[in-house]
């Protein structure tokens, strides 16, 4: 069984050089779609999360559009927003007892 070697500093450094914020921001906000639609399930119910979930990506479109992330995978995060709102929503009628602070997730 061969050892595993660690990496070099000087390797980290060129493997920072590569990576975009840009590029990070959207694998985080990819997660957050998957954590909020999983909030507002039956069977994870976070009302609260959700609506975290929601209010980061409405916060995050504007700043990914002028980073000049493309327009077609910001388009993509708005839609999958929306559908997060609607599911909120739904999620905020069938157990009206466990709605955040403001139920109307808003529209944008």
């Amino acid at each position: 069984m061969a050892e595993e070697r660690l990496p070099t500093e000087e390797e980290l450094r060129e493997a920072l050089e590569k990576v975009a914020v840009a590029d990070v921001l959207l694998g985080a906000l990819t997660t957050v779609v998957s954590l909020g639609f999983h909030r507002v399930s039956v069977d994870a119910r976070d009302l609260p999360q959700a609506r975290l979930a929601i209010e980061t990506l409405r916060a995050l479109e504007p700043v990914l559009r002028e980073g000049g992330v493309d327009e077609a995978v910001v388009r993509d995060l708005e839609q999958a927003r929306a559908n997060l709102q609607l599911a909120y929503a739904k999620a905020v009628s069938e157990a009206p007892g466990e709605s955040s602070t403001e139920e109307d997730s808003g529209g944008s």
